[in-house]
């Protein structure tokens, strides 16, 4: 088994890190050992690998850097595994509702939805999975607590999908032998108000959880304030149903005790 990972970071360097073989990695700048979107040497790794991950997102123009330099290439190779990180976000807002795969895609980044749909359909063996917010060891909300003052707004009904890195990285390998072609959305099992999250990891921390805002009062940035512009609840039943993967961490509380433990309860 060899993999090619086009796009090494957080999410991506976990699953290559767990995976059961040999691993090429593709990053934005050269490095011992490490290629480059224009290497001269990639389409002879694109031929050669046995697995194919891409975690790169669309460019400030829409378009997918991978797709425009080797699109036909990896249309077209040998590999008998394919994976696309895509985004959630593709769904937009559903005012609260549940979302799954066969769901409409509405979402507000038009580069990120050409990419899903252009991956979805690339290769015979593409799987793409949708991801809502990510977290993990050094990437939680301990760790922006532990950073400074995180602000907890007020907003009843409004809910966030998260999932565990490590729970990507497992109902990935699964896919390596389990389940088909196709969209996999990848979640734990409870959709929570941010604030709670927040909350419970200042629990975690023995700190005094901040005062909730509105989101006036908050003063978030542009992009802070969008995300609270659509609310959804994503479905991970295919992942349960086709993969057979069972969550570490089906929730938020679970997710971010074992990321404290991970520093020796901080």
């Amino acid at each position: 088994m060899h993999l090619l990972v086009l796009g090494l970071g957080y999410t991506a360097a976990r699953f290559a890190a767990a995976f059961p073989g040999r691993v090429t990695s593709v990053r934005s700048r050269a490095a011992p050992g490490v290629l480059t979107l224009d290497d001269p040497a990639l389409p002879a790794a694109i031929a050669q690998a046995t697995h194919i991950l891409s975690s790169v997102p669309p460019a400030a123009d829409g378009t997918d850097p991978v797709l425009v330099a080797h699109g036909a290439a990896l249309a077209t190779a040998p590999a008998q595994w394919m994976g696309y990180l895509s985004s959630t976000g593709v769904y937009g807002d559903a005012g609260g509702a549940w979302v799954d795969e066969a769901s409409p895609l509405k979402g507000r980044r038009s580069g990120r939805l050409a990419a899903d749909e252009a991956w979805t359909v690339l290769h015979a063996q593409a799987r793409v999975f949708r991801l809502p917010g990510i977290y993990g060891p050094g990437r939680s909300a301990l760790d922006r607590l532990e950073a400074g003052p995180v602000a907890r707004i007020d907003l009843p009904g409004h809910v966030f999908s998260r999932v565990h890195v490590d729970d990507i990285t497992g109902a990935m390998l699964a896919s390596l032998s389990r389940g088909g072609p196709g969209i996999y959305n990848l979640a734990d099992d409870e959709p929570a108000p941010g604030e709670a999250v927040t909350a419970f990891a200042a629990q975690l921390l023995g700190q005094v959880p901040a005062p909730l805002q509105s989101l006036d009062e908050a003063k978030l940035s542009p992009m802070g304030r969008a995300f609270y512009g659509e609310c959804r609840r994503v479905a991970n039943g295919k992942m349960t149903r086709d993969l057979g993967y069972e969550l570490r961490y089906p929730d938020y509380r679970s997710g971010l005790m074992a990321c404290n433990n991970t520093l020796g309860g901080r």
